[in-house]
């Protein structure tokens, strides 16, 4: 009895003992758990660059057709060929435009015969009626003018180049019979290109736009020399989007006097994006999308409000945003789509990253 006793009391003395323990949870800690994480909008004036990409181009090009149908006599020539303005490139034989020239040029001078005898009858009262003299003053001046636009149009059958460049094309041979083109597909005789100074074209995004600037310096590099960089300067800006692309169009003289660049080459453009003013400033993560629209997550006592955003330069860990924000504003800093507007949040300052 007195054993059955002992071993009851050592199994209750030993029951609570066993029991875990758990502690309470102080109220902070469980707010500070569910809290959502806030930065304030920054006001910075952007100093960025973007790459962009872009297209060289012949500063000047020209496809060279015949004026007048004919054979090519002769052709000086070829791809590859430096040529100089004025220069002889190719030479073409019209032997029917000789002899329109020829018989123009006899009915000319028949015509102007007849008109300096009627003015010399005319001499003789009576003889000649002013009518007469004037419809042979006009036929003359007709003819001798047949007789100029022919003789013009046999300079077109010496070709010369327009300016100084190098030939990128030739499409044909003498002997080959050509003429004024008649369509799109037909091919010219040559195509000339000037190359020592290039167009290097830039298709600048909308959001970009106001940071182009005349006579900037921009530097480029291109995959066949993928360790260099070159410069182009801003010359010309198109001054209006593109519907489609909503871009606008951007051109920068490029100096290639070593020939080095050529024509349909991409490039790389470090473009610059720097703003006059201070801009708004957001971590990227905030920034909330959907189908209809772009907003942030704005706090102001506790209560979510959405406040529409257009985008601008991504500057470092920072994105450039345009609405009704200020640069005291404290936002989230993840969006959360589900909070709508009137939402009370619980929030705690985000600890900056030093």
């Amino acid at each position: 009895m007195k054993r059955s006793t002992a071993l009851l009391c050592f199994l209750l003395g030993a029951c609570p003992s066993a029991a875990p323990t758990v502690e309470p949870v102080a109220p902070a800690q469980l707010v500070s758990a569910s809290a959502l994480e806030t930065v304030q909008v920054e006001a910075q004036v952007i100093h960025a660059k973007t790459l962009l990409q872009g297209e060289l181009l012949p500063f000047e090009a020209v496809a060279v057709y015949a004026r007048t149908q004919g054979f090519v006599e002769s052709i000086a020539v070829d791809r590859g060929s430096l040529v100089k303005m004025g220069q002889v490139l190719a030479r073409i034989s019209a032997p029917e435009l000789q002899a329109q020239r020829a018989e123009a040029e006899s009915k000319s001078h028949a015509e102007e015969v007849t008109q300096q005898r009627l003015r010399a009858a005319s001499a003789t009262p009576g003889a000649v009626s002013k009518q007469e003299i004037d419809q042979a003053d006009a036929t003359w001046r007709a003819s001798a003018s047949r007789v100029a636009a022919l003789r013009a149009m046999e300079q077109y059958l010496v070709i010369k180049a327009p300016f100084d460049g190098v030939v990128t094309e030739r499409g044909v041979h003498p002997g080959a019979l050509v003429g004024p083109p008649v369509g799109a597909s037909t091919p010219p005789l040559l195509r000339v290109e000037q190359v020592a100074r290039l167009r290097l074209t830039v298709a600048v995004p909308e959001a970009y736009a106001s940071a182009v600037k005349q006579g900037a310096i921009t530097d480029f590099a291109v995959r066949s020399w993928p360790r260099e960089k070159f410069q182009g300067q801003v010359q010309r800006i198109a001054h209006s989007l593109d519907a489609r692309t909503r871009t606008m169009a951007v051109e920068l003289d490029v100096d290639n006097q070593d020939g080095r660049l050529a024509p349909g080459m991409f490039a790389q453009v470090a473009w610059s994006l720097a703003r006059t003013i201070p801009s708004l400033l957001v971590p990227p993560s905030s920034i909330v999308r959907t189908t209809e629209r772009t907003f942030v997550d704005r706090v102001r006592d506790g209560v979510v409000e959405q406040v529409p955003v257009q985008l601008g330069i991504t500057a470092g860990e920072r994105v450039e945003v345009f609405g009704a924000l200020d640069a005291s504003d404290v936002i989230l800093k993840r969006g959360r789509e589900e909070l709508a507007t009137g939402s009370r949040v619980q929030t705690v300052a985000a600890v900056s990253k030093k």
